[in-house]
């Protein structure tokens, strides 16, 4: 999927049927709908998916959950800005 086109789904209410994986979790958490977005992440098995699951968590505080998700993404734990990790983590579904 391309970049315009996800910001064309995202723009609705509902998600499409045409989003599913890491996209689908993505529209979630663009509509602060934290639930679904951390329902949808826990059932994929990447390391995008480990990242994206360990923003969540750092987003709620739970920073023991959010260093295991980043163990699991094979990666250190993101010292910047929630803006800017969330910001990484979309370029990289888009690269």
């Amino acid at each position: 999927m391309e970049y315009n086109d996800f910001i064309k789904l995202i723009e609705k209410q509902k998600p499409s049927e045409k989003l599913s994986g890491i996209h689908l979790a993505i529209f979630y958490i663009l509509k602060d709908n934290w639930d679904m977005a951390h329902e949808t992440v826990q059932k994929l098995n990447t390391a995008i998916a480990c990242q994206f699951h360990a923003y969540l968590h750092r987003v709620e505080g739970d920073m023991g959950n959010a260093d295991y998700w980043y163990r699991r993404a094979d990666m250190e734990p993101a010292t910047a800005s929630l803006e800017t990790e969330l910001s990484d983590i979309i370029k990289s579904v888009f690269i």
